[in-house]
């Protein structure tokens, strides 16, 4: 896809596309984390062997984040949703039909909200995916003031009280998971200090229909880093190549 892309609000998406573009039989969107964006080296890293896999991949920032247009302060789970939906509305012009959604962190949230009811996703993966939003930001920014501060020190990343708002009126995404219908893969390590593992446990219990399945990655980070990064791509590419 060479497209530009925006979203509701006018701003256009930054992305990259990893694949073979005469091949529209399969495309998998990657979404980030808070304060991530699409040029993290393991993003590329993750679209580069997924291309070679014979998955066509997409790795973009969402709005306000990267080299996307819009406001960092503005940035919340709501927000991305429907900037998930404007690059699926994309995907779906440009002949894709079956397409698989990765979220990350906050974009695990993500994924897991636009999943719960757009139909146009066929398959979900959930890598070290958040579940308990509000739980999050108490623990995370509890040190923050909201409009003043900044997520982890990041003078980028200014910590607003529109994302305070989000997520705690979000909560968790429990119920949303209960709704997922697809084939859901979820991936977590097994030392992630940020998200917890137990939360891909509580919310693949909640998930009662479909086909469902949780890998845990031992000692890996939140990011899925060194020894941790291998791993978890196999286990994606396995799993979407069976």
């Amino acid at each position: 896809m060479t497209t530009d892309i925006f979203n509701s609000a006018g701003e256009k998406l930054d992305y990259a596309f990893h694949g073979n573009s005469e091949d529209f039989s399969n495309l998998v969107l990657i979404g980030h984390g808070v304060t991530g964006n699409k040029d993290r080296p393991w993003i590329g890293t993750f679209a580069d062997q997924l291309a070679a896999a014979g998955q066509n991949a997409i790795r973009f920032s969402f709005s306000g984040n990267g080299d996307s247009q819009g406001e960092f302060r503005n940035s919340t789970i709501s927000k991305e949703v429907g900037d998930l939906g404007a690059m699926i509305d994309a995907a779906e012009r440009a002949g894709y039909e079956n397409i698989t959604v990765v979220g990350h962190s906050m974009g695990g949230a993500v994924g897991v909200i636009r999943a719960a009811s757009d139909a146009r996703i066929k398959k979900l993966i959930s890598l070290a995916g958040m579940v308990y939003t509000a739980k999050f930001n108490k623990v995370e920014f509890s040190d923050q003031t909201p409009d003043s501060g900044f997520m982890w020190d990041e003078e980028d990343c200014p910590y607003a009280q529109t994302f305070v708002d989000d997520m705690n009126s979000i909560d968790n995404v429990l119920a949303q998971g209960e709704k997922i219908s697809v084939p859901w893969l979820l991936v977590h390590g097994t030392a992630d200090d940020v998200v917890p593992i137990q939360e891909s446990h509580d919310i693949f219990e909640k998930a009662t229909t479909g086909d469902k399945k949780l890998m845990e990655v031992a000692d890996a980070s939140h990011v899925f880093s060194d020894d941790g990064l291998q791993p978890m791509i196999d286990a994606v590419i396995g799993w979407l190549n069976a």
